[in-house]
């Protein structure tokens, strides 16, 4: 790997919703460590179920509360003089019984969980959220099963490929790869369509040509959820891609599979529709995810040693980069250099 510093200089860290861990991983009572935008943080559930997270040190004297502290009723307690924090971050009590310094007061993430995964926002100066990703309607869906890799990148580098047309034929093998409708963007939010046709894969011990569809959905750089729809089996899929900055260099990467059950899936054959749920959640489950993981490395090789481009001299075959690289300038404070203009061949309408 590389040792040059890649993203640094040209993209900070951008605000949004960022994967802390799948929701189980935070058990009532305890207390996680967790980094974020360089910064550590502590993810804790308080006893009423609550998720919180803060700065992971104690701005009275600066104790690391992931390093023994401990969950009590609402509050976190801080193992070096016992001062309490709500989930706002203020300072609700000390362990001398004294008035807490109006100062005291640690920095506040606001957290969300959706379908299993636990969200938190970061805005480099601190702002609060004025949007959120939306979820989806999971009756019939199995749980999300997630994978993790910590590698050097960044979220709207891995975010890009949802637009990259181009690269999905000459890294994936993709055939046949096209937009089924223009690439759209509201607010925060980028819905793309496309269609294409898999090379064969081996799964379950078979050769399976597969003709997909996907709609996705990017909410900000750190949570995108594709629908899949395979047109050779009759599966539906659920896809997620979880970003999040470690700091200016290194992200870790999560990504999800989600199986709908066969009964409530019109276009699977109606013998597999008799299969129970253990085998379609179970068995396929673990096997998509592991195609689907095999094809998230082979990007890792570009994204860990390519130069981010301020003006890519994008050709018509690219998919709508320019869309996506003018969409992604909101996530992040005035004076980013991802806002320099963009060299475009004129026979493209990306």
């Amino acid at each position: 790997m590389s040792s040059e510093r890649l993203y640094s200089d040209a993209l900070p860290t951008p605000s949004g919703w960022f994967c802390l861990g799948a929701a189980s991983e935070f058990a009532a009572g305890a207390v996680a460590t967790r980094r974020l935008g360089g910064r550590e943080i502590v993810v804790f559930r308080t006893h009423d179920g609550r998720l919180a997270a803060l700065d992971a040190h104690c701005p009275h004297l600066g104790a690391h509360m992931g390093q023994g502290g401990r969950v009590e009723g609402d509050t976190i307690r801080c193992p070096f003089h016992g001062f309490c924090f709500d989930s706002s971050g203020t300072c609700t009590k000390t362990a001398y019984g004294t008035q807490p310094p109006r100062n005291a007061r640690a920095r506040a993430y606001p957290v969300l969980e959706l379908h299993g995964i636990a969200l938190a926002f970061f805005h480099p100066r601190g702002l609060e959220p004025t949007w959120r990703p939306e979820g989806a309607d999971m009756e019939g869906w199995a749980p999300f099963r997630l994978h993790r890799w910590t590698l050097r990148g960044h979220p709207q580098e891995t975010t890009e490929n949802s637009v990259d047309i181009g690269h999905l034929g000459v890294v994936h093998g993709y055939r046949h790869v096209h937009e089924r409708a223009p690439t759209k963007t509201s607010g925060p939010h980028l819905f793309a369509r496309y269609g294409f046709e898999r090379p064969t894969i081996r799964l379950l011990g078979r050769d399976l040509a597969v003709h997909e569809t996907i709609d996705v959905h990017v909410w900000g750089l750190g949570y995108s959820r594709v629908h899949v729809t395979d047109l050779s089996w009759g599966l539906d899929l659920r896809l997620l891609v979880l970003p999040t900055p470690l700091d200016a260099e290194h992200i870790e990467l999560r990504i999800g599979l989600s199986v709908r059950d066969f009964a409530a899936s019109p276009r699977v054959p109606a013998a597999l529709r008799r299969l129970p749920r253990a085998i379609t959640d179970g068995v396929l489950g673990r096997g998509l995810l592991r195609v689907y993981r095999g094809e998230v490395e082979q990007d890792f090789a570009i994204w860990m040693h390519k130069q981010y481009v301020d003006t890519p001299a994008l050709a018509s075959g690219d998919g709508p980069v320019g869309l996506y690289r003018r969409w992604v300038r909101q996530f992040y404070d005035a004076g980013v250099r991802s806002d320099a203009p963009l060299r475009t061949d004129p026979s493209t309408t990306a």
